[in-house]
């Protein structure tokens, strides 16, 4: 089965969904553009259609309100949307950190391009980082993605990474999250979404406390095995027998995950805590969940149903220590 991934670029270590290519460090935006696949542009036609008639050709007749996006380099189609949808293109994801790289601090890690280039984004790492009692290091990051084919808004979502793990999750605050979202009936206008985010240290480390207040939660079995069932199986109330659950083996995979499988389920800020059980999650959505490849996992992760489920999963962590 072909991969998602049309191009991906990287710096450092392989990311946690294991694709791309290795770049060095602080290459200019031009060197991510060529690398990570972006390098070509979203062209417009209209909609026409053949109709049959006297003629064996048929005649063509055009649809006005809606217009074909294609790839300017392959010719090859991306989607069909109404004539009011606003492009991003590949070029403007990656210039939205310019001056953020330039000036701010900021470094791109990952970059590239989805589904044959319906679906693109970056990833750059702040220099903001905390170390929860010493040992267990969580990295901030912006990523920014957007779609040609109304599956995604232009998004900018602040975005942690945990070290030991490379798990991902993205950042919220009082129950909301603080993505920016622009839909694509708007025009997507960078400086607006970095005010908007009011990319500061504040709202890092808001986030960074509530976590710290996971660690510092224990965790009894019968706890975990209530957070785990209701997250991951709907559960409302915790069964004796698990087995007669709906995805019974994904709870079984999360268990093993936080009892000691997981990668720094050993570690003291997360053994028997509700930081533990939020990581045994994300791991398990990032590294575990069945998928067709790696890319659709790391699609799911980031976009898609394994971005709702590490919400929820985060959703539940907190209401612990309400």
């Amino acid at each position: 089965m072909a991969h998602l991934v049309e191009h991906m670029a990287y710096v450092g270590d392989t990311p946690w969904h294991g694709l791309g290519q290795q770049l060095s460090r602080h290459q200019p935006l031009e060197v991510w553009q060529q690398q990570a696949g972006m390098n070509w542009h979203i062209e417009e036609a209209p909609v026409r259609f053949i109709a049959e008639g006297a003629s064996h050709l048929g005649s063509i007749h055009s649809f006005p309100e809606q217009k074909v996006l294609y790839r300017s380099d392959t010719k090859a189609p991306l989607s069909v949307v109404s004539q009011r949808y606003k492009v991003v293109q590949p070029e403007e994801i990656l210039e939205f950190y310019r001056d953020l790289t330039e000036y701010a601090g900021y470094e791109l890690e990952t970059a590239g391009v989805l589904k044959g280039g319906r679906k693109f984004w970056a990833l750059a790492r702040s220099g903001l980082s905390k170390s929860l009692k010493g040992q267990d290091e969580v990295n901030d990051y912006l990523l920014l993605a957007t779609s040609c084919d109304g599956t995604l808004a232009t998004m900018a979502t602040p975005t942690t990474v945990r070290v030991v793990c490379n798990n991902t999750l993205q950042i919220a605050v009082d129950g909301t999250s603080q993505a920016v979202k622009v839909p694509h009936r708007s025009e997507f206008d960078p400086r607006a979404v970095k005010r908007q985010l009011g990319i500061s240290v504040s709202q890092w480390n808001d986030f960074m406390y509530r976590m710290k207040i996971l660690v510092e939660r224990k965790i009894t079995r019968q706890e975990a095995q209530q957070y785990l069932q209701s997250v991951i199986c709907g559960a409302e109330k915790p069964l004796d027998d698990p087995s007669k659950l709906p995805n019974y083996r994904a709870l079984n995979k999360v268990q093993k995950l936080y009892q000691g499988e997981g990668r720094g389920s050993h570690l003291v800020t997360a053994k028997d805590t509700a930081w533990g059980l939020l990581n045994a999650v994300t791991e398990y959505v990032d590294h575990d969940k069945r998928a067709r490849s790696n890319d659709t996992r790391m699609d799911s992760a980031w976009f898609g149903q394994g971005a709702q489920l590490k919400q929820e999963a985060l959703d539940a962590a907190l209401q612990l220590v309400s």
